[in-house]
């Protein structure tokens, strides 16, 4: 038992391990990082200097690239030196935009100058940006700043502070999510469409601020509240466990059916896996950096995840839906006497009970973290321990249930289940990437916004769901018609066994 749970452990882990791999930048002091990052700004400068501002925003890119990976020294370092090197970075950008010779060759000089500046020394040493996560207040404040450069139409700016405030939203969405799920999802959708608003050509500034005052308003009164029950704990496991929880009793169910119990060892270690790395990674974030700095790493991997995870349910619903049939159930455990399920099919259920746990589990984690200094150590255990037991009788009620059903309502319900549950990740995952700026969002208010559904304003979170649907409306038409005609073909062959 010990030994096949650790070779099941390990496979999931490795296969994570694939998906969140990050090489990390080969640091050496902040300065010296800094200067061989200056290599492509002398690039930049060269070629916008020969008019070639093409090739000038190449070098540049580059740079950032580089940047991203260095930033954090440079942050610890010294916080009056980051926030100089954001700001003139912010200005190339702007000049980049305005495609004007003389701007970008004047924003990369400066942009040179400060972090020579840095290199010789020249700035104070202070850790002004502490690993302590941003308060609620702090982010409205960040808002704030973002509108006023909204308000005088500064793009660069108005961009670089949105992008700021995605980044540390995973500091306060934990006290935000406690008091009320659907602000939670109305700010997620917000930063997202605010970030296309001001990305767009031109920039639609007044729907921007328009969006910025909302956020602000529904924000506030949240940002008054100093502490929270063990009621608040509870709704947050309760709220995000079960969704984990469906995906993972629609497997236990099926393969309770089908009698194979090494399935279940499979779905359990996908389970445990999924909450074992899901605090592992929480713990990092709490203690080893800082919630804002792993913004956007937790929105590209609850993207990816939620992504994955709906390819895998789009193909869970298909397979439920296609042995509703008794007789096709009947001749597929004929099928499998031997082996039951297949190995393949095995691992494919821990891997998916694996990414349902551990999306909503980072989630659940995260915001605990968040909440956690404003509230007592026991109000917060007893929360837990409240929405865990919730859980846990939902979870009985569900299998119970389920069991109950008889063959072909058990296929149909657990097939819609997951598929409500395909299309929902889906959404989920497409909007986080967008989160984090890895795709780009086309708002359209003829879109409604949904929760229920992870449909938000965007087309493109919203047509793979679209698709999604008609995908599962023409497998459901031509498995009736092929039933039809089947029927028809049996009907056929008796009449003719009668006659002769």
């Amino acid at each position: 038992m010990g030994k096949n749970l650790l070779l099941k452990l390990s496979i999931l882990l490795l296969i994570l391990g694939f998906g969140l791999h990050n090489p990390v930048y080969a640091a050496t002091s902040p300065g010296e990082d800094l200067k061989k990052a200056d290599v492509s700004i002398d690039q930049a400068i060269d070629f916008a200097s020969k008019g070639d501002l093409s090739n000038a925003q190449k070098a540049y890119d580059q740079f950032n690239k580089t940047w991203i990976q260095i930033e954090d020294g440079i942050k610890g370092d010294s916080a009056t030196a980051y926030r100089e090197i954001e700001s003139n970075m912010g200005q190339v950008v702007y000049a980049f935009t305005l495609k004007k010779q003389d701007q970008v060759l004047l924003a990369l000089q400066d942009l040179k100058a400060v972090n020579e500046k840095f290199v010789n020394g020249g700035y104070p040493k202070e850790a002004g940006f502490k690993k302590e996560d941003i308060s609620l207040d702090d982010f409205i404040l960040i808002l704030q700043q973002t509108k006023k450069e909204v308000k005088e139409q500064n793009q660069a700016q108005a961009l670089e502070g949105i992008k700021k405030a995605s980044s540390s939203w995973l500091s306060v969405e934990g006290v935000v999510v406690a008091q009320s799920a659907s602000v939670y999802s109305d700010s997620e959708r917000d930063l997202v469409s605010i970030q296309a608003m001001l990305a767009a050509n031109p920039p639609n500034y007044r729907l921007a601020n328009k969006t910025i005052d909302s956020m602000i308003n529904y924000l506030t009164p949240l940002a008054e509240k100093s502490s929270y029950t063990y009621w608040d704990a509870a709704m947050i496991l309760i709220r995000e466990g079960l969704e984990a929880l469906l995906v993972v009793i629609a497997l236990m169910s099926f393969v309770k059916k089908s009698g194979e119990g090494k399935g279940r060892g499979w779905i359990w270690t996908g389970v445990l896996s999924g909450l074992g790395v899901s605090v592992i990674l929480a713990v990092i974030v709490k203690f080893v950096i800082s919630s804002g700095a792993f913004g956007n790493n937790n929105a590209l991997i609850a993207g990816w995840t939620g992504v994955f995870a709906a390819a895998m349910l789009m193909y869970m619903s298909y397979w439920l839906h296609s042995q509703s049939n008794i007789a096709d159930w009947n001749r597929y455990i004929r099928e499998k006497s031997q082996t039951a399920l297949s190995t393949g099919k095995l691992i494919s259920l821990g891997i998916l009970a694996f990414l349902a746990v551990f999306r909503e589990g980072t989630e659940t984690v995260l915001f605990y973290i968040g909440m956690a200094s404003q509230i007592k150590l026991q109000s917060l255990l007893i929360g837990f321990l409240i929405g865990a037991a919730i859980l846990g009788i939902l979870a009985y009620l569900m299998v119970f249930v389920g069991l109950k059903l008889s063959l072909r309502p058990f296929f149909m319900v657990s097939s819609l289940i997951v598929f409500y549950l395909c299309v929902k990740f889906a959404g989920m995952g497409i909007h986080s990437l967008q989160l984090s700026g890895l795709i780009q969002t086309t708002n359209s208010e003829s879109i409604p916004s949904i929760e229920f559904f992870a449909l938000y304003p965007s087309w493109e979170s919203t047509i793979p769901q679209i698709i999604l649907v008609l995908v599962a409306v023409i497998i459901v038409l031509s498995k009736r018609l092929k039933n039809k005609k089947t029927v028809v073909e049996n009907n056929t062959n008796t009449e003719s066994r009668k006659l002769s």
